[in-house]
């Protein structure tokens, strides 16, 4: 929704930034993608810690595309190296969750952490088999800036439970908002 709705809001507030950064975009998701690796080995020991390393990686997961465009280095090797690096961030850090409240021993919570993240991988591929069909496909409530926002918050604060629950409803509403676009898309 963010980013159907903002696009690249972004890119000329940071575009003077961006111009003199010259490591290249694609490093930059590598260095983003390791530091959500780290905030997923650290959330089972110490939630609020992996919550701002969560919003730490994601400040390098905007700043790839920025830095790519504003300076003329976007390749369609990016994408693809940002979109499947985005799916294992997004996988450790619900395996993370469903760790810490395994341990915790809240059953619950691992099937909300690992529901949400089948709709986290949904949201994914319905946009991924739209785009295979010729369809541009942004629609729905919850893309990845506001799932990231999400789980900082939810992790900053401890309010896992409440914060999973409304992920994984909206998760699922993401894909069936995107099914039926493409539906409505592609009726002949």
């Amino acid at each position: 929704m963010l980013s159907a709705k903002l696009g690249h809001f972004l890119d000329r507030p940071l575009g003077a930034f961006a111009r003199k950064i010259s490591i290249s975009p694609n490093s930059l998701t590598v260095f983003g993608f390791l530091v959500t690796c780290s905030a997923a080995l650290i959330i089972p020991m110490n939630l609020k810690l992996g919550g701002m390393l969560i919003l730490f990686g994601g400040i390098f997961d905007m700043l790839d595309g920025i830095v790519a465009r504003t300076n003329g280095r976007a390749t369609k090797f990016g994408a693809f190296l940002d979109s499947v690096l985005d799916r294992y961030s997004d996988a450790f850090i619900f395996l993370a969750i469903a760790w810490y409240l395994g341990g915790k021993g809240d059953h619950t919570g691992v099937l909300l952490s690992l529901g949400t993240m089948v709709g986290t991988f949904l949201i994914s591929y319905t946009r991924a088999r739209a785009e295979g069909l010729g369809k541009d496909c942004h629609t729905g409530l919850m893309e990845r800036p506001e799932r990231i926002v999400l789980l900082a918050f939810a992790t900053i604060t401890g309010w896992l439970i409440p914060v999973l629950w409304i992920m994984l409803l909206f998760t699922h509403i993401t894909v069936m908002q995107r099914v039926y676009y493409v539906w409505g898309a592609t009726i002949e």
